[in-house]
């Protein structure tokens, strides 16, 4: 018995070690030290765009004037604008839609707030940065742009939209719910293991819409109302209430009952666009799609490795030995992004755009079919980049 109990002890002491290691690692403030408030209330701007030669100013503002085309190059834009995207993007979104008019925005608390935003995201995520939040956001400018939504929009639906699409992966730690959950991370515990990431980046954002003052001008009431709508939104793009949102949408559509008319309907369709936003990238031309899903693998195969440092089961899709890039975006086309934009599809009666993403989608599916077939494990577990699929490459016309 005390062998056994002296056993236990010691099984109890590694798993604390191991708990205490990884929250070490994953430490939200790892990179400040300290609260926002002990650092003081100014964070550090983003670079200027001004500390940029007039040649890189004058392409980025050449790209800006082709914003609403679907082969928009998120990744050449940030290069431009030295890894400001986000802010640049959103600070031009604003002044196309005269939001900063409308709701009296300060310029130097907007800036302020944006700065605050794009910081908050880790730059180290191969995937889940603010550049991933400035393409979520330019692809919520087309779909607030199609036809079918674009006239019943009130500047506040657009407002919401557009500052739910740059803020929700904010301070995104790069490893998914079930690995908080299973190494008992504080933000499980906080939001009771439902949502846990969607409801941090809510939260940090009202933390950081109410530090920068952004809204403080506004009613009470109606600043409040602005942050719920934005967790609405946020929290629309947990992956786990993928199927009530598309049931959801699926019934509306073959009700034809949807009346944007109705601020609620409005919202709801706000939500489903967030949630194609948020997953678009399969529906990109191949060269900008393939970048992404080599991204968001690379992520995965990261929580791989540390949770096989931890001793820890590796989760789905992040065995780097098992599953490889053509496998997984293959899996996670047919399951989540086709059904989601087919009935897109259907809702836009359909639209120039929709169809051209649905040819991108199905194009993209069968290059990866053919690289799962034309490539051996070994190179999955190398990580290596294949080889382009012939006659795929860069087909796709510039949708308005």
């Amino acid at each position: 018995r005390k062998k056994q109990s002296s056993k236990t002890a010691q099984q109890g002491e590694v798993e604390t070690v191991t708990r205490r290691k990884v929250k070490r690692l994953l430490s939200f403030q790892r990179y400040c030290h300290a609260s926002r408030l002990l650092r003081g209330l100014v964070p550090h701007t983003p670079r200027s765009l001004h500390l940029l030669d007039d040649d890189y100013l004058g392409q980025a503002a050449h790209m800006l004037s082709k914003v609403g085309t679907w082969n928009f190059d998120i990744f050449l834009f940030d290069r431009l604008t030295n890894g400001n995207s986000l802010v640049t993007l959103m600070c031009h979104l604003f002044n196309v839609y005269d939001l900063i008019h409308h709701f009296q925005l300060d310029m130097v608390k907007l800036n302020r707030f944006l700065g605050m935003v794009q910081e908050d995201y880790h730059s180290q995520n191969p995937y889940h940065n603010a550049v991933h939040a400035a393409d979520v956001t330019q692809a919520m400018y087309c779909y607030l742009k199609e036809p079918k939504l674009a006239e019943h929009l009130s500047p506040l639906d657009v407002f919401l939209g557009l500052m739910a699409a740059a803020a929700h992966d904010v301070d995104h730690p790069g490893v998914n719910q079930p690995f908080l959950i299973k190494t008992r991370h504080h933000l499980a515990s906080l939001y009771q293991n439902t949502s846990v990431l969607e409801s941090h980046h809510w939260r940090s954002t009202v933390g950081m819409l109410r530090e920068s003052g952004l809204l403080s001008h506004l009613p009470a009431d109606m600043s409040r109302d602005i942050e719920q709508r934005l967790g609405s939104l946020i929290l629309a793009t947990d992956i786990n209430r993928q199927n009530e949102f598309l049931m959801t949408f699926r019934e509306h559509l073959d009700n034809q009952d949807l009346d944007l008319q109705l601020a609620s309907h409005r919202h709801f369709i706000l939500q489903i666009a967030l949630k194609c936003a948020d997953i678009c990238n399969p529906c990109r031309v191949w060269e900008l799609s393939r970048q992404w899903s080599e991204r968001v693998c690379e992520e995965f195969y990261r929580q791989g490795d540390l949770e096989k440092k931890f001793d820890l089961e590796i989760s789905p899709l992040c065995n780097q030995q098992s599953d490889s890039v053509p496998a997984i975006q293959i899996g996670f086309i047919s399951y989540i992004v086709e059904p989601l934009f087919e009935e897109w599809h259907r809702f836009t009666e359909p639209s120039l755009l929709s169809q051209t993403m649905l040819d991108h989608l199905h194009k993209n599916k069968a290059n990866w079919s053919s690289l799962r077939c034309a490539h051996t494990p070994s190179d999955v577990q190398s990580r290596s980049q294949a080889e382009e699929p012939e006659g795929e490459v860069g087909e796709g016309s510039d949708i308005p």
